[in-house]
């Protein structure tokens, strides 16, 4: 069995001998193994990196080099399943470099919404939760930003936040109503939007012809 915990600190490799490489963030595991089991991609493999890069994208590009570097000679293709994520174009820069394509969009929460949508909203004060995120806010959120031992700092990091925006890949109740309480926790209004899996759908199929 899959944990969060597995996905946030070691990734994930699951190789069937597929003439497509994922190379993916963990956080985005359940959703391209969900859609590659709905859609009998047998082709693909899939090899995750920590979601807890999430937090330190500095790492994210020489760790994905480390990967293609070390599978190129196995795979007739590699794509990429991770956005700029923060990398500052660095990313994109080493993909172009390598031969390698990549998900458009500059984060998840774009590309889970649709990237075109999520410009043309121009959303600056909002703060989005996946369902990974969801699950896992505590350990990505509250307590790196020590907000369960100093709750003063609260306005601090999200003072220029209004609204907590949660980007449901599935529809789960109990996943609702965490997202709703953490909105409480934050002092944010809450909004719900059931985006499916976006752009990423998209991406995955384009590799499927």
């Amino acid at each position: 069995m899959i944990t969060d915990e597995q996905l946030s600190a070691e990734g994930l490799e699951l190789r069937n001998h597929g003439q497509v490489l994922l190379i993916a963030c963990g956080a985005l595991a359940r959703e391209i193994l969900a859609l590659t089991k709905a859609n009998g991609w047998t082709h693909m493999d899939l090899q995750c990196l920590p979601a807890i890069f999430h937090n330190a994208p500095e790492k994210i590009t020489p760790a994905v080099k480390a990967m293609i570097e070390r599978s190129h000679a196995k795979y007739a293709e590699i794509f990429v399943v991770y956005a700029d994520c923060g990398t500052g174009g660095q990313l994109q820069r080493l993909c172009d470099d390598m031969g390698v394509s990549m998900i458009a969009g500059p984060h998840c929460y774009s590309f889970f919404e649709g990237n075109a949508g999520f410009e043309a909203r121009e959303e600056l004060t909002c703060f989005y939760l996946t369902d990974f995120l969801v699950r896992q806010f505590d350990a990505f959120f509250w307590r790196p930003m020590g907000l369960d031992r100093h709750p003063e700092l609260l306005d601090m990091y999200f003072g220029n936040y209004t609204t907590l925006v949660y980007q449901a890949q599935i529809q789960d109740q109990a996943l609702e109503a965490k997202a709703e309480e953490c909105a409480r926790r934050m002092g944010l209004t809450y909004q719900y939007r059931f985006t499916s899996y976006g752009d990423l759908a998209v991406a995955l199929t384009s590799l499927a012809d």
